[in-house]
């Protein structure tokens, strides 16, 4: 990995950390959906647009990034994350972050196997960032319900939605907010991606090239004596 490159990589992990952060304790992370304590994020878009860009390694930290400010939420700022934290602190912060770790690190893993047989094809962005939103919901809701479908506020939820086993809670429970995600993501993920996908690798070009001009011009001063 060239110099500019690891400048290049640090400063787009950079500014994405910063948004995270941003959207994360503003109204611009989450659409809270009032009566019912359920919070659709759209934190899942700044992660599925480094992964695809940076790799697995800064993706998997973008999503510690988003995990950590998800239970950082659990602090004051979400009813449904305080009251999580009241019953089980340890397997909250589990619920929180390491579900939104490994989503970051999947995403990139799967947009680069996709980017192999469908190069310069916006169909492996498209692709890679819905898979963001659904992973990040499979596996959430996998935890969640492992750790908190049969405490007495998880079965409060479970009644007031008439679902009749786990299975069906988690459909009627997340039905809006995976489809909310998904559509965002699909839309404003694979477009913001692509775009920066196509300048890197503009910009990786025209490094490459000024590299070689240059080892080549450093030949030519050692060698010319041969000449």
């Amino acid at each position: 990995m060239n110099k500019h490159k690891r400048i290049r990589d640090l400063v787009l992990f950079s500014v994405l950390v910063a948004v995270i952060i941003v959207m994360a304790f503003t109204p611009i992370g989450y659409i809270r959906i009032p009566g019912l304590g359920l919070e659709i994020t759209l934190l899942v878009i700044p992660v599925v647009i480094g992964a695809i860009n940076l790799g697995p390694l800064y993706g998997t930290g973008l999503g510690f990034t988003f995990g950590l400010s998800s239970f950082i939420q659990c602090f004051g700022f979400s009813a449904f994350g305080a009251t999580l934290l009241g019953i089980n602190p340890f397997l909250t912060a589990f619920l929180c972050i390491v579900p939104r770790t490994l989503m970051g690190f999947l995403v990139a893993i799967i947009f680069n196997l996709l980017n192999k047989v469908f190069k310069k094809d916006i169909f492996a962005h498209i692709i890679a960032c819905v898979s963001g939103a659904l992973l990040n919901t499979i596996f959430f809701m996998t935890c969640f319900c492992l750790f908190f479908y049969n405490t007495e506020f998880v079965q409060g939820f479970r009644d007031a939605l008439g679902a009749s086993n786990a299975f069906m809670f988690v459909i009627l429970f997340v039905g809006i907010n995976g489809l909310v995600e998904a559509i965002v993501n699909f839309i404003i993920g694979a477009v913001v991606s692509k775009s920066l996908y196509y300048v890197f690798s503009a910009n990786r070009y025209n490094n490459d090239n000024a590299e070689k001009e240059e080892l080549l011009s450093e030949w030519f001063i050692n060698n010319r004596q041969t000449f």
